[in-house]
Parts: C-alpha cells; structure tokens; sequence
C-alpha cells in the first residue's frame, strides 16, 4: 500500500495542532505547522504518483467497512487515476503556495489583541484535509463528506471577520445555497444506490458501461440532473451562483483558494468522474452546455461593470467555471480539467495579486482608488499582467491552450455556441484589462501610500505567474485521453485565430477606453444607462431573489411559524399548562397555612360533611 490515507491526514493533524494549541504558539509555530502539514501533503502526493506511474488502471486502497445494511455496503476506500492526479496536484500544489503567501498576508491578526491568527490556518488545513477527502473518494458517499466539508469550510473562512455583518450574512448567504444544490445532489446518490445498488464508483460504472439499457433513460437523466444541481450550488453556476461573488467577504487567500482555485471546481471534478453516467444521457449533456454557456456570459457582462478588484475576479471565477460546464456538456471532458487546472493558476495569481494591492494601499478595493501604481509596486503589477495576459487567452499562456481546447469542442457540439463563446472571451480580455489598466496605469487616486509586499507574498506570487505563462504546455488533455477517449476536437487554425482575435480586441478596447481616453467609458455608461445600471446591479438577481423567495419565507415564518405555531401552539400550550398548574397549587396552598385553628376548622367542617354525606345516604337507602 501506498499509504494514501496520509495525503489528508497531515494538514489534519496540522488543524488539531493548531486548532487545540495554536493560542498559545508563537507566530512562527503556527505557520510552520500550518504550511508544514500541506506541504508534507504535496510531496507525498509526488512521492505516490511517482511510484504508480503511468497509472493505466485505477489504484485503490480499501481502509475498512463503514456502513452495512441491507443492500448498502460502502466502505471507507480511497482511489487514484490520472484525473485524480490532477486534481491532487492541483490541491496540495496551489494549497502549499496560498498558504506561504497568507503568512504575510494575515500576519495582523496575530498579537496579543488578535486571535485570528491560529484560527484562521487551522480552518484552512481543515479545509485541505476535507478537499483531499473529496478528491481520493473511491464512492460518492466519501466524496460527498468531502463535499459537505469543504462547504463547512467555506462558510467558517466566509465569515473569518465575524464581527462585521456583511461578512456573517455572507457566509449565511453560501451556506443556504449551497444546500440547496447539496440536497439535489444527496436525492441523486439515492437514485444511484437503489438502481445500481452501489455507490462506489468502479462497480456503478462498469454496471452503467455493461449494460446500459438496464436502467431506464429517463432515470439516468434524472440523476445526471440531480448531480448537476449539486454541482451548480458548489461550483456558483446559474441559478446557484449569488452566494460567490459575495464569498469575497473572507480574506483574500480565502478567495485563491476556496473559491477560485479548488472548492469551485468541485462540481467540474465531480461530473468529470461522473463521465460514464453523463455519457448515457444527451439531455443531461445539453443541460450542462446550456447552463455552462449562460453562466459564463451573464457572469461576464456583470464583470463589466465592476469597481471592486475582487468582485471583478469573482465574476470573473464564475465565468470561467461556465467554461468548464461548457466544456463537460460538450463532451470535452479532458478540456474542461484542462481549465481547471491552468485557471487554478491564473485565477489564484490574480486573487493574490489583489491581495498584494490590496496590502499595498490600506485595505481599499475600489478601482477608482487606485491608479499609477505599476511603479510603486512594480513585482506585484508584472505578475498580475502575467495573470491578465493568461486569463485573456493570448498565446503562448496557459489560458490560450485550456480556453481554445473549450471554445473548439463548443463548436464541434454546436457551431453556435463557439461564437458566444468567442464573445464572453473577448468580454473576458475586456473587463480583466479595464481592472489592470485602472489599477495600475494613469495617475494614483488614492490617499495611502503604497509599498511592495514582502517576499513571503511576492514569491508565491512569482511561481503562480511562471505557472500562469508556462501551463498550458502541461498537456492535460493527453494525459487523460485513457479516461475520456475521442473526448476533444480537432484542432482547427481558423477558429483559434478568431478567439485569439476577440482576446486582443477586448485588452486593445480597455486601453482605449481606461488609458487613451478615459473619458469614453464614462460617455457610454452615460448613453446607455439603462442597460449600464442593469449590469451594474447584476441583473438585480440577488433583490428578485430576496423578493421571491426570501422575504415570502421569512415574513411566512413570522406570520404563522413564530405568531400562530410558536406563540399561540406551543407557548400556549406550555403557559397554558403552567397557569393551570399555578391556579390548582394556589388553591391547594390556602390549605397549608401553618395556623392550627385554621386547620383545626377544616377537619371539624371536613367531619361535618363527611357525617352529613353518610347520614344522606343511610336514609335514601
């Protein structure tokens, strides 16, 4: 055995350490253990990999039963494949860097008047130790533990800064949605258990590959939809995006991480591996491409219009994982993957390097603060261009291999599709390069005076920007071409040169609008102010959900849960009997005076009614 069980049990043993003891360790015991753990993680991550190489089957490690009954036996197993590989790499790779970086990033909340420090690093190891779960499950049961505790994670670092309530309703706001999809995915398990009566993946899919008629179509596609509504809450697709863009109350490393390089992805590693499934059911793949496809536009046009640097990103997070649905319903698995690993890059680099602005400036996050900053933190702007250049598609960077090998499939699936796509690229290049050139170029705008971050930030920052232009030549889709075989299109010159073409126009557009003439995009905002406020109140999503769903429960709630149910039901019920009780024990107690004469009285009229009771009776009888 190759001991898999240690991959996520060291950044567990680091959450225990620091979790129990870290009020008390000094400052540098905790991020030892805390960056220790997950990098020990990575390297035996390696380790193991390297010694299974090339993986051609599935390596599994059978730990011991954990549930038995009836037709349910799911054991505690964990699994290993090459799309496993990724993800593994992925997790521990980028885990290990965010937390070097949050070292320096978090460094305030330690000290006698800050107790965050410790928490905070023990809530991320715990959220490795859960991500890692998630990944090595070898059934959907284990991974659905996984699943539910990366979202108990998510909702604990949301929320870090408790005492502000933004960030409490934030985290509030991830949570009900969240379950939400969790509750879609869990029916989606039970249809799997009662009709393939099994819930580890080997035996379910070389059931559904042996026999595929064996199970109705009808049932596949509802279960496919079902995973796909799981999959939707965790990884912020519509209509279960809102609560991602709002994650951004957390601090920064919380956002590379959780919520643009690893927890997002879930529902893409989660349909991947749900492959020979999906496979079964053409409209649950249509569903998937369509919901991928309007996810990454409509995310993509509110990104247009964004002051805030981290929810520029985070929308355009949201995006981006719409591409990787897109990808998944087209039939590209491996490309989708692709995706998530070369945006895991990017997109980290891009979270952290508004994390070093950020630091640089005191905290301010409005665009329109910012300004001329490329010489006063010059290693900050040069990997966040890295990132700017990557996420934009140009080549030879990392995004331009991942986000083509995407837009390519859409057009063999459905032509169409590949020209929206090409538009919501250069929609992408667009509002990422409005962020940089406001940022970085013009003049400064704020009021602090800004500094380059230390090193502990700035290096992790330099390897995510080397990883950003050089990753895409990782060549993902051919490693995982034994998984998904025929899973990706040819290649065709044209098509690529016109999505290059979009990328450049939406960069050269935001230099024309936010360094030549900045005046331009004002005078367009201004033209078009009904369609500019729409987009800049993101659709109004968030009130129409709050009208339609929120307030109804919430003032039903108050109307008949608390005012009928509550009051009158039950604390009727419960002061009703206490006031009975009270009345009877009043009575009862004007008998128990503790005067003789008194009691005296009662026994003399308790005999004369006893005498009279007998004497009326003796004579009607």
């Amino acid at each position: 055995m190759h001991q898999l069980w240690l991959i996520p049990a060291l950044p567990f043993a680091g959450f225990l350490l620091n979790g129990i003891f870290g009020r008390k360790l000094p400052k540098s015991a905790v991020s030892a253990t805390a960056v220790g753990s997950v990098l020990l993680s990575f390297l035996w991550v390696v380790k193991t990999l390297l010694a299974l190489d090339p993986l051609e089957h599935v390596y599994v490690e059978h730990y011991f039963p954990w549930i038995q009954s009836g037709i349910v036996n799911v054991s505690f197993d964990f699994a290993v494949d090459r799309l496993t590989a990724v993800m593994l790499l992925v997790v521990t790779g980028i885990g290990t860097l965010i937390h070097i970086y949050a070292t320096g990033y978090m460094a305030h909340e330690h000290g006698p008047n800050h107790g965050g420090y410790y928490r905070f690093f023990a809530y991320l190891n715990l959220f490795m130790f859960f991500m890692l779960i998630l990944v090595l499950a070898a059934n959907y049961l284990l991974l659905f533990v996984g699943w539910e505790g990366v979202g108990l994670c998510s909702y604990l670092l949301i929320g870090f800064y408790f005492l502000k309530k933004s960030a409490n309703d934030a985290g509030k706001k991830a949570f009900v949605v969240n379950r939400i999809g969790d509750f879609g995915f869990s029916l989606g398990m039970f249809l799997i258990m009662v009709n393939y009566g099994s819930l580890d993946f080997q035996s379910v899919f070389s059931k559904a590959a042996a026999n595929p008629a064996a199970v109705a179509p009808q049932t596949i596609t509802l279960i496919c939809l079902l995973l796909m509504v799981g999959a939707a809450g965790k990884s912020a697709q519509v209509p279960l995006y809102v609560w991602l863009p709002d994650a951004m109350e957390g601090p920064t490393p919380v956002s590379a991480l959780i919520h643009a390089a690893t927890m997002v992805t879930a529902g893409v590693y989660m349909v991947a591996r749900s492959a020979p499934l999906f496979n079964l059911s053409p409209t649950a793949l249509e569903v998937v491409a369509y919901v991928g496809l309007i996810t990454a536009v409509m995310a993509a046009t509110i990104g247009l219009t964004q002051y805030d640097i981290k929810k520029v990103f985070a929308y355009s997070t949201v995006s981006q994982l719409g591409y990787m649905f897109l990808a998944l319903g087209s039939g590209a698995y491996s490309a989708g993957i692709f995706h998530v690993m070369t945006h895991a890059f990017f997109k980290a680099l891009l979270f952290l390097g508004a994390g070093s602005v950020i630091h640089a400036i005191g905290g301010e996050q409005d665009l329109r603060m910012m300004g001329g900053l490329r010489k006063k933190i010059p290693v900050t702007f040069t990997v966040l261009f890295c990132a700017a250049v990557a996420i934009a598609g140009v080549p030879p960077f990392s995004g331009f291999h991942s986000k083509d090998a995407i837009l390519l499939a859409a057009h063999h699936h459905h032509p169409w599709m590949y020209w929206v796509g090409v538009v919501t690229a250069g929609m992408t290049a667009f509002y990422v390069f409005r962020a940089i050139f406001l940022c970085f170029f013009g003049t400064y705008r704020g009021d602090a005076h800004p500094h380059e971050s230390p090193l502990v930030m700035t290096g992790p920052l330099m390897v995510l920007a080397l990883l950003s232009l050089g990753g895409g030549y990782l060549n993902v889709p051919h490693y995982l071409e034994p998984l998904f075989p025929g899973a990706h299109a040819e290649h065709d010159q044209t098509l690529v040169a016109i999505s290059v073409a979009a990328g450049l126009t939406g960069i050269a557009l935001a230099f024309l609008f936010y360094v030549v003439s900045p005046g331009i995009a004002d005078a367009i905002a201004r033209i078009f102010s009904w369609p500019y406020k729409v987009l800049y109140n993101k659709y109004f999503v968030d009130e129409a959900y709050d009208a339609a769903v929120v307030h109804p429960i919430r003032d039903g709630s108050d109307a008949l849960l608390w005012r009928i149910v509550d009051v009158r039901l039950i604390d009727g019920a419960v002061n009703g009997a206490g006031s009975l009780a009270r009345a009877i024990g009043g009575g009862l107690r004007t008998m128990q005076s503790g005067y003789i004469r008194r009691y005296a009285a009662w026994v003399v009229l308790g005999s004369i009614v006893i005498v009279a009771a007998v004497s009326f009776w003796g004579v009607s009888k």
